[in-house]
């Protein structure tokens, strides 16, 4: 989603959207602890899927602690809503941005809502994995999306360019 903002009167009036090649940073570090939960952190808190009584068992796999479709879905739902609060508040001077807020949050939220209730309906894992996931998956989103967003403006200087480095 491009980082949409109210630009500043004396550059030039109006909303502008940029696409920031910077946010591959924020992306590759979600993209990375979900890696490491899928590699490193299920086999280590395997447990059965329920109504099964142990890893092995005819028609029984194993999932292990977080669930990974569920931490990337809330994580990029915390940072869309991270990214869109500080935008709004620090470089839009509070103006409302209705494309920013359906592409930061409301697609985000829709996305979100529907990885969960799959990850539930399909019995992958239980209800407490998949709360506890949403939960990390949010605050870290929330945590990396604030970072991000504080640390590198929206605009891209007086190029004028639509993708920003």
């Amino acid at each position: 989603m491009p980082r949409v903002f109210y630009s500043s009167p004396e550059a030039t009036v109006g909303w502008k959207a940029r696409w920031h090649v910077s946010a591959l940073a924020p992306v590759m570090t979600h993209a990375t602890l979900a890696l490491f939960n899928e590699v490193t952190l299920k086999p280590a808190f395997a447990d059965p899927q329920p109504g099964c009584d142990g890893v092995g068992t005819a028609g029984c796999t194993g999932y292990g602690l977080f669930s990974t479709q569920t931490y990337a879905a809330t994580a990029a739902l915390g940072h869309g809503v991270s990214v869109f609060l500080f935008d709004t508040i620090n470089y839009s001077g509070g103006r409302f941005h209705g494309g920013a807020f359906v592409g930061h949050v409301i697609l985000p939220l829709a996305l979100t809502g529907i990885t969960v209730g799959g990850r539930l309906a399909g019995n992958m894992e239980s209800a407490e994995q998949v709360l506890a996931t949403a939960g990390v998956g949010l605050v870290l989103g929330f945590a990396m999306g604030a970072l991000y967003s504080l640390t590198d403006a929206p605009n891209c200087g007086y190029t004028g360019d639509l993708i920003c480095w």
